[in-house]
């Protein structure tokens, strides 16, 4: 995906005669800067282990977007319950033994999208608890995120790319010879102080 249009060189500083080559391999920088296939609206799925008597999770691409006709970001959710281990079950016992007796923790469960609370700037999901007492353990979630519409501060650092491309030694060469992987050689030199601070909100984060 290129993260500027032709109409948009001359608002960023680009010449209006700037191969469009640039922008493909300065946006495939931009891309792998930010962990990311695209800034763009694409699906996602992770596994995400959740932190022991805590029921809420993080995903590591924002933001969570719902593409229509769907009501809710996610996909498909699915949840595994752990057993306790010594001194964590703050239930009684009987209950665990229950949840143990018809196979609960372990088995992979499909999760309603609709009863869980979802914050889709921050990508935390919040689950019920299982009505045995149980905490999910680990989810496995397909879900929706990025921009519809590239954020400015992303254009700007495109931009910004494709000027230190043009700038950089060895690279000042015709755009018929441009290509991703000769781009890619030079990206601790064109991804700059600057196109680091634009792109940071945007790099993606190991959920938790």
């Amino acid at each position: 995906m290129n993260y500027l249009a032709t109409t948009d060189y001359l608002t960023y500083g680009l010449d209006a005669t700037t191969d469009p080559s640039w922008i493909t391999a300065a946006s495939a920088i931009i891309d792998a800067h930010c962990r990311r296939d695209t800034l763009g609206v694409n699906q996602y799925q992770e596994r995400l282990k959740l932190p022991p008597e805590l029921n809420t999770v993080r995903v590591s691409y924002l933001p969570m977007v719902t593409v229509a006709p769907a009501t809710t970001p996610i996909v498909t959710l699915q949840g595994r319950y752990g057993i306790p281990r010594r001194g964590e079950w703050p239930f009684p016992e009987m209950s665990l033994e229950f949840a143990l007796v018809f196979s609960l923790p372990g088995m992979w469960t499909t999760i309603d999208p609709t009863t869980i609370d979802i914050w889709a700037d921050s990508g935390e999901l919040t689950f019920p608890v299982n009505a045995l007492g149980l905490f999910f353990n680990e989810v496995d979630v397909v879900y929706n995120a990025g921009w519809s519409t590239i954020p400015t501060p992303v254009q700007v650092a495109c931009a910004q790319v494709v000027k230190n491309a043009q700038t950089t030694p060895g690279l000042n060469v015709q755009s018929s010879q441009i290509n991703q992987l000769r781009l890619q050689y030079f990206g601790p030199t064109l991804v700059d102080d600057m196109v680091r601070s634009l792109l940071a909100p945007y790099v993606a984060q190991k959920g938790a």
